[in-house]
């Protein structure tokens, strides 16, 4: 599992390198699902900055 993109991190814990799934998943799917996780916290999260806004929130 060679890949300029892995890193020895990946590589140790069995990753699969960073990209496309499989072949049959096309260009625009693996944009659109990237673009979308760039927005969102998790995968069943809110957005990302409303988590972020919580922790700069003093207490009280």
């Amino acid at each position: 599992m060679t890949d300029k993109h892995q890193t020895k991190g990946r590589n140790a814990n069995g990753a699969i390198p960073p990209g496309k799934p499989d072949a049959s998943t096309s260009d625009a799917a693996v944009k659109s699902n990237g673009e979308r996780e760039r927005r969102s916290a998790g995968p069943d999260g809110p957005d990302g900055a409303e988590v972020g806004d919580t922790f700069k929130k003093q207490p009280g």
